[in-house]
């Protein structure tokens, strides 16, 4: 199981300490997320300026916030300058920031997916020159406004065509879609308990997808909160502010898929009530709904001896490929080097 961190989404603060620590430790990978303030990208790149081994990645640019051309290119780019050490996460965020934010529509997550990573292949294969006639995308682009003017065009950055590409996804579908098309997936919750959640529905996408692949070939990066302290509670109530607002602020409550697995995970009442308050600006109280339970089963809480404890069951998901890398959210110095004893 390789070992990853994710960086802060403030933009004036890149936790670069950790980062320099975390490559000297042998950590394989960093990642920057963007929901609506800090962008992923640029991040990506400070931090592959800033380093010579480890890997960074963006964990997720929102597709609707660029066509896949533009993706593409930032890759091709990123990669170019850091030596092949750029990873691209993509991800269909949700319909509060995608039509909230950029002002353009949710749509159709799963077939956007599909057809977004299609076109990210073809350009960095150059195999020909990029044309796709698709539901949501077509390049060259012949409808209403169009000049007539636009031919199909190649890459002029020859890129390693194999550069993997990660979904982020948690919904069974989309988890069944990123197994058929993606390389990788980042799920912003997992227990290492109950890894069929994520693995079962990626085994039945891996198997309509490109031929011969197992999940051997496909890397679960599962996002893991970590509070590392001589307290155990207090480590725990440190984390449930931020679970909170994903189980209960993220997205509306007909339409929030970290509460929908909250649930799957079997806390269907915490889930209820979570959401309940937080939509009635009772946060507080919603916070205070998160169960220890939860904190304890999909994150690293408390004394050093107790998170080495803890990766064991980790760990055992690394062996059987259910788990292919673990990227500590919120991780100091100190808790770097707790999890590297423990894994390396």
């Amino acid at each position: 199981m390789r070992l990853g961190m994710l960086l802060r989404y403030h933009g004036h603060d890149l936790a670069l300490a950790e980062v320099l620590e975390a490559e000297r430790l042998g950590y394989d990978s960093v990642w920057s997320g963007e929901a609506y303030g800090t962008d992923a990208v640029t991040p990506t790149a400070w931090i592959l300026a800033r380093t010579t081994r480890i890997r960074a990645g963006t964990g997720i640019m929102q597709m609707q916030a660029r066509t896949p051309a533009c993706t593409a290119m930032t890759a091709l780019t990123l990669q170019a300058l850091s030596n092949n050490r750029f990873l691209l996460g993509i991800g269909a965020s949700g319909p509060q920031v995608v039509e909230g934010w950029h002002g353009v529509p949710f749509g159709k997550p799963m077939a956007r997916t599909r057809e977004y990573i299609d076109i990210l292949r073809k350009i960095l294969k150059r195999e020909a020159a990029l044309q796709h006639q698709g539901e949501l995308y077509q390049i060259p682009y012949t409808g209403p406004g169009a000049t007539g003017l636009g031919k199909p065009l190649k890459s002029i950055l020859h890129g390693d065509p194999d550069m993997p590409i990660y979904a982020a996804s948690i919904t069974p579908i989309g988890l069944k879609v990123a197994g058929e098309v993606a390389d990788g997936v980042l799920p912003i919750f997992m227990s290492p308990e109950k890894t069929k959640m994520v693995t079962d529905p990626l085994r039945a996408g891996i198997a309509k997808g490109r031929p011969g692949r197992t999940m051997a070939d496909f890397d679960v990066a599962p996002y893991v909160r970590i509070a590392m302290g001589p307290d155990l509670q207090t480590c725990r109530d440190a984390l449930k502010p931020e679970l909170a607002l994903y189980i209960g602020g993220m997205g509306a409550r007909s339409k929030n898929f970290y509460n929908d697995v909250t649930k799957q995970l079997g806390y269907e009442e915490a889930a209820v009530k979570i959401q309940d308050a937080f939509l009635g600006g009772r946060r507080p109280e919603a916070i205070a709904a998160v169960p220890d339970a939860l904190v304890d089963e999909v994150s690293l809480v408390g004394s050093p001896e107790r998170i080495k404890d803890r990766l064991q069951a980790w760990k055992a998901a690394g062996r059987t490929h259910e788990i292919g890398s673990m990227l500590l959210s919120g991780a100091t110095v100190e808790s770097l080097r707790v999890v590297a004893e423990a894994v390396f």
